[in-house]
């Protein structure tokens, strides 16, 4: 099925078992009190799924290279000793894994930062002090240091992280080595550091230990490397004794987005396939790949030898077994959201995921067989009914789930019509067959009453959500007023101007869709941001115009201040940059006055204005759905209530699937 794929890939001295690599995600598990453990946990049922070779997060080979002041640190023999648990772990499943090695430069957010020279980064508290000779010197060797403890302590390799803005890729480029020294300068200077570190590395762990550096083939930053300075470095890699070449995408400070849900699957395969020809080591290409279909066609087009994934894997640990087994239709398939996995681990909070709340939890939240096996019926087949009632089945319950509508899927049905959504697609799809595989009996079209659920031994009411009704003169105008709900599902017909009432998470979904250009494909895609396919510019940016639409659309809120981010820390600000690419108009501090045939009257400041939008869509929040709520109270101690039903608010679909999943858990 998957003949590229599931082959093994020889590096002569050792074999891995897939063309897979499970890429490099920083956790928060590897700075908890029992993070080793839980990590060791983590990275085992990965392994048990398949995975040909797993990268551990970031950890700094010293103090300095540290990115927050607690962050993991491998420099010692003491780590050593520690890390023993997770490799222990990997390979008694059959896995093989690398430690990442992660200096942050400039990115350190605590002020002994250091870099190439001293200038701060756009997205760092600190500015950092220029490295000095000595510096550099200490620092190859903590590296080297760091990767002979990493083979004492049973990893089979380290990857050392040479993209994405890190130490290494300061050195590279332009935009942040000023220097004129042997270190800065000319190109063949500039990547000396990277090289040093290379074969110091290669010296202290020895010839049968797989080293993959993250080159940064695209930097998408004014100043990064050219395609022919890309090509310089890879052959130089090749010669100071890297085993494979992965493809790092951006830097952190990059205004382009790479790996959110927005950014179409694939697209970044196209740079390796540019560099894998000069080349004769293994090249692994990444981002937004969530498929097997999709991995196998990359491999067999010729691409890459080998497809990174990561955030997949907090999705689907099994992913790789269940290729094997022809039963791709059942892996939990990683929508690219951001919101519990990036969005938590930039909080400081431990990652996890939406569509799989066990991910980094496998010690704490564990799936058993029902001790008593219980009648329970679940009302509504959005997120959380459906996380919920598949565990249940999963746990040997007898599940009734009801839902009013025709079909399942809840708001996720509304999201995946939203250009760059179309992944929450493939959770339904999911969710679809979990129902069969686990046998929850699906009844559609049934509006629950209490007689129907009186009888059941535990009642899950997981009803979700309705467009929040406001209050506004005229918005009883059915030829000029539309709800997102209306909107998004039945395609009504807004005009070619629209105001939205409402600038969060939903607000904005709805201009974008408004928006989007017909026939967007991958390389409209690419031109709207910006990136040059030729990567003759530095960095692979060449400045296009922003793409204006037909449309004139306006965002309204009552709040002042920023308009248009929606949720997510990650990925607000891409929504935002979207939005402003196509001329949409944003607006904070608004009072809305009325509604009539002449469009949307506001104040702004005190200051009247009409807006002659044709159709006002209104996206002001929702409120729970709770179906005979006046008689919940004779259900008692059995009913639960989940999802938006339990709280509307902005919508939420990490606490949906998590309060499905945890409360089905314990019933």
């Amino acid at each position: 099925m998957y003949p590229n794929l599931l082959k093994p890939l020889d590096l002569g001295f050792t074999q891995l078992r897939n063309r897979v690599l499970m890429g490099s995600m920083h956790t928060g598990l590897e700075e908890h009190k029992e993070g080793l453990g839980k990590l060791a946990a983590f990275y085992e049922e990965r392994a048990k799924g398949g995975v040909g070779l797993i990268v551990t997060g970031g950890f700094s080979p010293n103090f300095r290279g540290r990115l927050h002041p607690f962050s993991a640190e491998f420099s010692k023999t003491k780590h050593a000793k520690a890390h023993k648990v997770v490799t222990e772990a990997v390979h008694r499943q059959g896995g093989k894994i690398a430690l990442q090695l992660l200096h942050a430069g400039r990115y350190a957010m605590h002020p002994f930062s250091q870099s190439a020279s001293s200038i701060k980064a756009p997205i760092a508290k600190f500015a950092p002090s220029e490295m000095s000779n000595r510096q550099i010197n200490n620092t190859i060797s903590a590296f080297a240091n760091s990767a002979a403890l990493a083979k004492e302590a049973g990893y089979d390799g380290v990857e050392v992280m040479g993209s994405e803005g890190y130490l290494l890729n300061q050195f590279i480029c332009k935009r942040t080595n000023m220097r004129y020294d042997e270190w800065g300068g000319s190109y063949e200077n500039r990547i000396r550091f990277p090289l040093e570190v290379v074969k110091a590395i290669r010296k202290a762990a020895g010839e049968e230990f797989i080293i993959i550096f993250r080159l940064s083939m695209l930097d998408l930053v004014e100043e990064g490397s050219t395609f022919d300075e890309v090509i310089m470095l890879a052959k130089e890699l090749e010669k100071a004794g890297v085993t494979i070449i992965n493809t790092g995408i951006g830097w952190h400070e990059a205004r382009i987005p790479t790996i959110a849900t927005q950014v179409p699957r694939s697209a970044f395969t196209w740079v390796t396939e540019k560099v894998r020809p000069h080349v004769s080591v293994p090249i692994i290409t990444c981002n937004r790949i969530n498929t097997p279909e999709e991995a196998e066609k990359i491999l067999a087009s010729g691409q890459a030898d080998m497809v990174s994934m990561a955030r997949p894997f907090l999705a689907d640990p099994h992913f790789v077994i269940k290729a094997e087994q022809n039963q791709s239709q059942m892996i939990n398939t990683c929508i690219g959201c951001n919101q519990a996995c990036l969005d938590n681990v930039f909080k400081g909070k431990r990652a996890g995921c939406l569509v799989n709340p066990l991910a980094c939890r496998e010690t704490e939240l564990v799936i058993k067989p029902a001790e008593t096996k219980k009648n329970i019926a679940v009302v509504g087949a959005g997120p959380a009914g459906l996380s919920c009632a598949t565990t249940l089945a999963e746990r040997g319950h007898n599940v009734d789930l009801f839902e009013r509508n025709d079909r399942i899927g809840g708001q996720f049905r509304l999201a995946m019509q939203i250009p760059g959504k179309e992944e929450f697609r493939e959770t339904i799809r999911y969710f679809a067959n979990r129902i069969d595989e686990t046998g929850v009996k699906l009844h559609l079209d049934t509006e629950a009453n209490y007689d129907l659920l009186a009888e059941y031994d535990e009642v899950v009411m997981a009803s979700g959500v309705e467009p929040r009704k406001v209050k506004i003169e005229g918005i009883d105008t059915p030829e000029k007023v539309v709800d997102y709900q209306t909107l998004i599902r039945d395609k009504t017909y807004t005009g070619n101007k629209v105001a939205i009432v409402g600038a969060g998470g939903i607000g904005v979904d709805v201009a974008t869709m408004l928006t989007e250009p017909s026939g967007h494909n991958l390389d409209d895609w690419l031109h709207e941001w910006g990136i040059d396919k030729e990567i003759a510019h530095p960095g692979g940016l060449f400045p296009y115009p922003d793409s204006m639409s037909e449309k004139t659309v306006w965002v309204l809120q009552r709040r002042k201040g920023r308009v248009g981010k929606g949720p997510g820390k990650t990925t607000g600000w891409i929504h935002k940059r979207t939005l402003e690419k196509r001329g949409v108009n944003l607006l904070g501090g608004v009072s809305y006055d009325k509604i009539d045939e002449q469009g949307l009257h506001i104040s702004v400041d005190e200051k009247a204005q009409l807006l002659d939008a044709d159709t006002v869509v209104i996206c002001a929040g929702q409120e729970s759905v709770r179906p005979f709520e006046n008689q919940w109270h004779l259900l008692g101690d059995k009913l639960h209530i989940i999802g938006g039903a339990d709280y509307a608010g902005e919508l939420d679909a990490v606490r949906a699937i998590k309060q499905g999943v945890e409360l089905a858990a314990k019933l």
